[in-house]
């Protein structure tokens, strides 16, 4: 009986596993406010496992969606004839998902911070909204392991802008000697670990 118990926790915490993302905490920090068409997109993946973890890779995921309005006209059963309806249409223009580390054991409590840095293509257009259009880039981090679902940052939206635009001066930023964030200048603490400024 008691074997029989134990072997259905054991098979509740697989199944629980496989449902529910890694005890992980994935953030994302950027080394700029904002960054123009054309140039690197650069920051800096944070974890702090809360749990052992043995991860199949550590990425971010990078994105451009355009969404256009539209009126198209729809037939209306209760009206029993054709209406106009406005719909969006979304299209991805561009997405990549670089890898930052391979297969790698994740220890309890020990923060890592994996920098990167990503081309954004000449070609595509900068962020924009107006009432017909929109223009939206947007990263996160992830944590991926084999069998559950990733373990992933909030998406930050990205401000990227023409390249004509990115000569406007930004606020100094400094990068944490202990986790690796950027963060202003102006601070004196690491928003993101607490430690004092170094720098």
């Amino acid at each position: 009986m008691i074997g029989e118990s134990s072997k259905s926790v054991g098979f509740l915490g697989k199944l629980k596993e496989k449902v529910t993302p890694p005890n992980v905490h994935v953030s994302v920090t950027l080394k700029k406010q904002f960054f123009s068409i054309g140039e690197n997109l650069e920051g800096a993946v944070q974890i702090l496992p809360s749990e052992e973890v043995d991860c199949d890779e550590i990425r971010c995921e990078i994105a451009c969606t355009e969404r256009v309005r539209k009126v198209k006209r729809v037939y209306s059963p209760s009206l029993k004839k054709e209406v106009e309806q406005e719909v969006w249409d979304s299209a991805v223009l561009f997405s990549s998902k670089p890898q930052l580390s391979g297969p790698a054991h994740l220890s309890q409590g020990v923060a890592l911070s994996f920098p990167f840095s990503v081309p954004i293509p000449p070609h595509l257009p900068p962020s924009m909204k107006s009432l017909d259009r929109r223009v939206e880039w947007s990263l996160k981090g992830v944590v991926a392991v084999k069998g559950r679902p990733d373990a992933a940052s909030k998406t930050v939206e990205l401000v990227v802008v023409p390249r004509e635009l990115a000569q406007q001066p930004q606020p100094s930023t400094v990068t944490c000697k202990y986790c690796g964030t950027f963060y202003s200048q102006s601070l004196d603490r690491c928003p993101n670990c607490g430690a004092p400024r170094t720098a």
